[in-house]
């Protein structure tokens, strides 16, 4: 018997386009226009169009106008009441793409943005995402359409995409790639003549061509790389072939072509008059689409990057590299120049999850770079190592981000402090707190991820803008009970019927009789209380943490009059054998009782598709990584808009956000062991396992004293009255908060705005402002060590609040002059051990100079008032400091006060 099938390749390929009637072309506007992954309408109509071929495609427009058959098309023509709808879902398109949104009502508007990702999550449809970055990043993309701003998309088309998921008979995850083919996606490829245009990038001796492709994600062009092109050497054809996939040398091929091709792409798109929809540049000439519909605007170069994790840092060098073989400055200053306009988004809370790579695979794929960039590899390694004499053997990807970028975040709060401490070793001057990372907490497209029962809701009760206005979440108390339990109750339905197809499907794939399968029809309850757990299964999520306690659990499920159902979704990485091995404890355990079957299951393939399904149906969406191993945790904002209640470890986005009656939270705000707080934390076994078995012991305090009587308490009539308050208190609390255009319209504001302001200031005149910056650092840094803060005087007696003192401290400054620095005294409140409490920070002036053979004393004055009663105290420091710098702690040169320091009295 043979194992593999012959199989047939064509040795020639053209493409064979749809043919459709003139009356039906909206459809192929509107299918190549990914807003349709986000609007309803659009998808009723591609459903009424031909629904069983709709449903066989998985919703994909694309492929479903390449299946219509004549008869249907000819069928459609002739149904005056389709062509209506056809026409008025084309005209909303329209006005969608070119109506003044959010961006078009500011003066200055908002930046153009450049935004790199190694995958974006926009549809099911298209497996360019594995998980929660790219389901971040698509959801970024819709809401930057929704809020009309300039931005645009870079990332891969990985011809394989992410595996497809499915278990053996003993639980064991089994991946499958599936081949992508682009023809049948939402893209359109970028050609000169009828040929690919392609960018060209070198990795090590070999020059990879790269073609294009192009998706319309509502206002928002997305461009996607890929190295699958007949010209290319074999080994170059797969660079992009799967995502995460292969070994580290794989990885840095890749984030080669997503950083450097990805420039490059832009650079190319520029040169070939592609359109970026619904610009804000008004200067720019207008230009219909080939059917005449939607109005464009040429794309203008971006003033801002964006570096969605450090896997497309490699921008930066082919940026740098470009000012200096194209506009002749040095490294240094084309550096400065550069890193003006970068914002870099780190999104992992501990250090194995930052790419990092040896300095031979550097030597092999930079070696040539770094000439063009006018120095040697032992200067460009220096960029990615904490110790910037470039010395290291490794090379990592985050520091190179924070090193190259005008400012820097974190995707929630905690994960902003734990930023703070993680990167520390970069300022090792200055204290935790004042690291320059500062944090926009992610959100999530509410018009992706809400289901039809709360969108009807919503739609009658708030504002027709509550998708994307957090003002509409003002009016959520008029969501009434029985508005919200009908919703809630048709939703968990949907979510059984789905529950039990999928499950009989995955049971008759690993070779169950159809006969065996009658259970499969009682699986769930459709009134039950349904909780929901869903994501990568990694170690410190902790997906078995129920199951330390398995009798406890089995009373819960098995419970006659108050019975509680789990369901289960997630995929393990290829490569993680512990994931892997969590899943099959799952599924072992779901197994060992026939009646635990009805009511645990474990459902294959989790994807974007999946998810909806789950976050909209469940009651309560469970989370409870490892504090603070979760930098936010998007899942479980999806759920509360669905009107689910969260109940999570106090992580991520719901540290900031849990209210004590918006949810549930599991054990304390205390870190957990082995948090880390840095690139050398040893993570003690013996703590890791008593926190586990504590937090254990919190979930089930948690469901069986709050979550289980609440929702199944009808003392006030047949709907659970104070479940449902908190329902409404969540979304009243959560609900404009989730929303990633609240994530965005920060972005906007906080970060791209002034980053683009500084960039355009630095990089004006030939770059002039940025040279003179360049050289400042040099210098500073150079003579920095020769600062020196001598003497500190100021009255010690006893004093009350309120209190004036006079501050005096003489700082030699060596061969920077005071235009170069800026010194500070901190005062506060001081605690046991010394330190200073939360002290407030005052500039000093330069009052006295003098010369001698050491360098320059300068004394420094000032006053402050004592704000707090008991022990008070204070100090002095003195920071590098420059007008164009964006954040003043961005040198991270400090010189403080210490036991050398004298007072008066001593000299």
């Amino acid at each position: 018997v043979r194992e593999d099938d012959l199989v047939i390749k064509a040795l020639r390929t053209f493409r064979v386009r749809p043919t459709l009637p003139a009356e039906l072309a909206g459809l192929a506007t509107l299918a190549h226009n990914l807003r349709w992954a986000w609007d309803p309408p659009t998808q009723e109509l591609f459903r009424w169009a031909d629904a069983a071929v709709w449903d066989e495609v998985g919703g994909n427009p694309v492929a479903l106008l390449g299946r219509l058959s004549p008869e249907r098309m000819q069928a459609l023509v002739a149904d005056g009441a389709f062509l209506t709808q056809l026409e008025e879902v084309r005209a909303d398109l329209e006005r969608y793409l070119t109506g003044p949104r959010w961006a078009q009502q500011q003066d200055p508007p908002p930046p153009s943005v450049a935004y790199f990702s190694p995958e974006f999550g926009l549809t099911g449809a298209m497996q360019t995402y594995s998980g929660g970055l790219g389901v971040l990043a698509g959801d970024h993309l819709k809401a930057a359409s929704d809020l009309g701003l300039e931005l645009t998309g870079v990332g891969l088309l990985y011809r394989h995409g992410y595996f497809r998921q499915h278990l053996d008979a003993d639980g064991w995850q089994q991946e499958r790639y599936p081949d992508l083919n682009p023809y049948s996606l939402p893209l359109r490829r970028l050609e000169r003549d009828g040929e690919p245009a392609v960018v060209t990038v070198r990795l090590a001796q070999n020059h990879v061509a790269c073609q294009v492709w192009k998706a319309e994600v509502g206002r928002v062009p997305l461009f996607l790389l890929d190295t699958d092109l007949p010209v290319n050497a074999p080994e170059d054809r797969t660079v992009t072939d799967k995502l995460y996939g292969g070994d580290v040398e794989h990885r840095i091929r890749q984030e080669i072509v997503l950083g450097i091709g990805g420039v490059r792409a832009l650079a190319l798109a520029r040169e070939l008059g592609e359109v970026a929809i619904g610009s804000v540049d008004t200067r720019a000439p207008r230009r219909r689409t080939s059917d005449g519909s939607a109005a464009h605007a040429v794309l203008r170069p971006a003033t801002v990057f964006h570096s969605n994790e450090g896997h497309a840092g490699f921008l930066q060098l082919e940026r740098i590299r470009r000012l200096v073989t194209d506009e002749r400055l040095d490294f240094e200053q084309a550096t400065e120049s550069a890193r003006s306009g970068v914002l870099f988004t780190t999104h992992t809370p501990v250090p194995a999850g930052i790419d990092v790579f040896p300095r031979e695979l550097m030597e092999r794929y930079f070696t040539e770079l770094a000439s063009e960039c006018g120095v040697d590899l032992r200067q460009l390694m220096a960029v990615g190592q904490i110790d910037d004499a470039g010395h290291g053997n490794t090379f990592n990807m985050a520091i190179m981000g924070l090193r190259l970028s005008a400012a820097a975040n974190g995707v929630s709060q905690l994960h902003g402090r734990v930023s703070r401490s993680m990167f520390s070793t970069l300022w090792p001057a200055l204290t935790t707190d004042e690291v320059p990372i500062t944090s926009v907490t992610n959100g999530v497209h509410a018009a992706t991820w809400v289901g039809r029962e709360m969108s009807a809701a919503y739609d009658r009760h708030l504002s027709p803008d509550w998708s994307w206005n957090p003002a509409a979440w003002e009016r959520v108390g008029e969501l009434t009970d029985d508005v919200l339990w009908r919703a809630r109750g048709r939703a968990r339905e949907r979510l059984v019927a789905n529950l039990r197809d999928w499950v009989r499907r995955q049971a008759e794939r690993r070779g169950e009789s159809t006969s065996s399968l009658g259970w499969t029809r009682e699986l769930f309850d459709p009134d039950a209380l349904t909780i929901g757990f869903a994501r990568r299964f990694a170690e410190y999520k902790r997906g078995t943490l129920l199951l330390r306690q398995p009798d406890r659990l089995g009373q819960l499920l098995l419970s006659t009059d108050r019975p509680v159902q789990l369901v289960f979704a997630g995929k393990a990485h290829p490569r993680d054998e512990i994931g892997k091995n969590i899943i099959r404890e799952l599924v072992h355990f779901a197994n060992s009782d026939p009646e635990l079957r009805a009511r645990v299951v474990f459902v294959e393939d989790y994807d974007m598709d999946l998810a909806g399904v789950l976050i909209q149906g469940v009651d309560v969406w469970l989370n409870n990584p490892r504090r603070p191993h979760e930098a936010c945790g998007t899942s479980g904002e999806k759920a509360v808009l669905n009107g689910a209640l969260h109940c999570s470890t106090l992580d991520g986005w719901w540290d900031e956000m849990y209210d004590g009656e918006n949810g549930f939270t599991i054990g304390s705000a205390g870190v957990s062991a082995g948090d880390g707080g840095g690139a050398g934390a040893v993570v003690d076994e013996r703590e890791v396992a008593h926190q586990d078995a504590a937090d254990a012991q919190s979930v089930f305090d948690v469901l069986e004293r709050l979550v289980v009587p609440l929702f199944y308490d009808r003392h006030e009539g047949p709907l659970p009255r104070r479940w449902l308050d908190r329902v409404r208190r969540s979304l009243a609390t959560l609900g404009p908060r989730v929303l990633a255009s609240r994530m965005v319209l920060e972005y906007a504001t906080d970060l791209y705005g002034p980053i683009a302001a500084h960039a355009e200031a630095l990089t004006a005149q030939g770059h002039a402002r940025a040279k003179v910056l360049a050289d400042w650092r040099t210098r500073v840094a150079a003579g920095w060590p020769g600062i020196v803060v001598e003497e500190l005087d100021g009255d010690q007696g006893a004093a009350a609040i309120g209190d004036e003192r006079d501050v005096r401290t003489t700082v030699r400054l060596g061969d920077l002059t005071t235009d170069d620095v800026r010194v500070e005294l901190l005062h506060g409140a001081v605690r046991a051990d010394g330190a200073l409490e939360d002290p407030s920070r005052l500039t000093l002036e330069p009052v006295e100079a003098s010369h001698g053979s050491d360098g320059g004393r300068v004394q420094y004055r000032g006053t402050f008032r004592c704000a707090s009663s008991g022990e008070y105290g204070f100090t002095t420091r003195v920071l590098a400091a420059h007008d164009d710098l964006l954040h003043d702690m961005d040198t991270g040169l400090a010189a403080w006060a210490d036991e050398r320091t004298r007072t008066a009295a001593d000299t």
